[in-house]
């Protein structure tokens, strides 16, 4: 690489780093990380693993290895977000990687699990030939089950400022101008590195975010017993995957795309804020509620709204919406609400009297996506007043409620990434067990 084409990858490199700082969301921030992280290394795959507390039963019992740091004795490296575009290429009807979940200990037998015990970078010119004195292993399950071949890696810790280590940033497979697999040179190094170190610097910022809104979210789940933390987080990963089919479909800019989709992913965690302002003797009812509890119910709609107004950023204005209008239906049915109410009004406590229902586009877009993604996994998932229904039975009841409750086009992307929405599902039943 010659002066400049140094000069022109480096600024690359220095614009790429200024649209990070603009994103909020730390699983968003995650993906994007990966995403640029590859196109500055021209990588065909890669993966981003985030540290994480282990999962222990009560009766489980721990077995510590020596050679990791006691910071790790209770952490588990969690993949968040895989790419393979030589996969990708070959699956049909879907323009993103399958979702995948896994976990692995945090030990220096394994690549990522080295990167993170030592805070070293490691770069494997042929993962099947790593030298047998290495004190990792390269493992190939992966290559085997999707007959993909790995050679060249590259993994990097993110290293914040203070030396805490957030995560590895795995890149596999770097390819020259003629599509060869090739080695990651010494110029790429330095460009990840760098790279790296400021999108860790933001990811640190995101999850100061995320830990505000997770601790509002915390807040309404100590009010009301039959949501779970869990039921947020779902709904929030299911918006993003039926606005990303939407976006797709509609092809709506790629800027205009993320910015959207980064500010969903916050708000849609916010749309049942406003619960914290509706009575135990309702929340915890565990039966069905009386016509006039589910009145009063109704309205933690416009106290949600409350919460962001009035609005200091795009994040609040959305979150306002989602919070107010998730429940409205798509054909204007008065069972939709809290309709064209001005919710500063509404007096906490009191029955809601639904106003003129919302109809169509008059609700937001944002609004329309959570109510799918809400409803759906209201279905899917036990309540008190009802079992669980299939994933099956839940995907024809959002399908027989398009044009109805439902924005039909939304739907349609809905169904489009059905399989994405079964693995977060499934994802989130294995971080539970």
């Amino acid at each position: 690489m010659d002066d400049i084409q140094k000069a022109e990858k480096l600024k690359k490199v220095f614009e790429t780093e200024k649209l990070l700082n603009g994103i909020r969301d730390s699983d968003v921030l995650l993906e994007r990380i990966l995403t640029e992280a590859r196109a500055i290394a021209n990588a065909d795959a890669g993966s981003i693993y985030v540290i994480e507390d282990k999962q222990r039963t009560p009766n489980s019992i721990s077995i510590t290895d020596k050679s990791v740091p006691p910071a790790f004795h209770d952490k588990i490296l969690r993949i968040k977000y895989a790419q393979n575009d030589t996969q990708l290429k070959k699956a049909a009807f879907s323009h993103k990687s399958p979702y995948v979940y896994f976990t692995i200990p945090i030990a220096k037998t394994s690549i990522s699990g080295y990167v993170a015990c030592t805070g070293e970078i490691v770069n494997i010119p042929d993962a099947y030939n790593i030298p047998e004195e290495s004190p990792f292993k390269f493992n190939n399950s992966t290559d085997i089950s999707t007959g993909y071949v790995t050679t060249s890696v590259l993994t990097i810790p993110l290293i914040t400022n203070t030396s805490q280590i957030l995560g590895v940033l795995q890149i596999i497979n770097a390819k020259d101008e003629n599509g060869n697999v090739v080695s990651f040179s010494d110029d790429s190094i330095d460009f990840i590195r760098q790279f790296a170190a400021s999108a860790t610097q933001t990811l640190e910022h995101t999850y100061l975010i995320n830990n505000m809104i997770r601790r509002m979210q915390r807040m309404a789940e100590f009010r009301d017993p039959k949501e779970t933390g869990t039921h947020v987080e779902r709904v929030s990963d299911f918006s993003i995957e039926i606005y990303d089919q939407w976006a797709e479909n509609k092809s709506i800019p790629k800027s205009e795309r993320l910015k959207f989709r980064d500010t969903l992913k916050i708000a849609a965690k916010c749309h049942d804020l406003g619960k914290v302002g509706i009575s135990d003797t309702i929340l915890k009812a565990p039966r069905l509620f009386t016509v006039s509890e589910r009145s009063i119910m109704q309205g933690h709609t416009c106290i949600g709204a409350k919460l962001f107004t009035p609005p200091e950023s795009d994040l609040d204005e959305m979150s306002r919406d989602v919070a107010l209008h998730h429940h409205e239906w798509w054909d204007g049915n008065d069972r939709g609400y809290p309709g064209a109410i001005d919710f500063e009004k509404y007096q906490i406590g009191e029955p809601m009297t639904v106003s003129r229902p919302l109809k169509g586009e008059e609700i937001p877009l944002a609004a329309r996506i959570v109510a799918i993604a809400d409803v759906f996994d209201a279905l899917c998932h036990r309540r008190v007043y009802k079992e669980a229904w299939s994933i099956d039975d839940a995907f024809v009841e959002i399908q027989n409620l398009s044009g109805k409750q439902f924005d039909p086009e939304l739907v349609l992307a809905f169904v489009q990434v059905r399989n994405r929405i079964i693995s977060i599902n499934t994802a989130y039943e294995k971080m539970e067990m």
